[in-house]
């Protein structure tokens, strides 16, 4: 897999990850932060996980 390649997730897994409530994954979505990368079949917006740990890391929010 090259490292260009999306980790699409949803925003749950996402804010798992992340250690942070799904809320404030939607929030940098809705800010514009992170882009929404379409919606699962649960109405859950996705999101590459790549982008959301480069937001997470440029921000300075730790991450465990």
């Amino acid at each position: 897999m090259s490292p260009t390649t999306p980790l699409i997730c949803d925003t749950v897994a996402a804010a798992h990850h992340f250690h942070v409530t799904p809320a404030t994954v939607r929030q940098w979505i809705h800010r514009g932060h992170v882009r929404r990368s379409g919606y699962d079949q649960a109405g859950r917006a996705l999101v590459d996980l790549r982008e959301v740990r480069d937001y997470v890391t440029q921000r300075g929010t730790t991450a465990a």
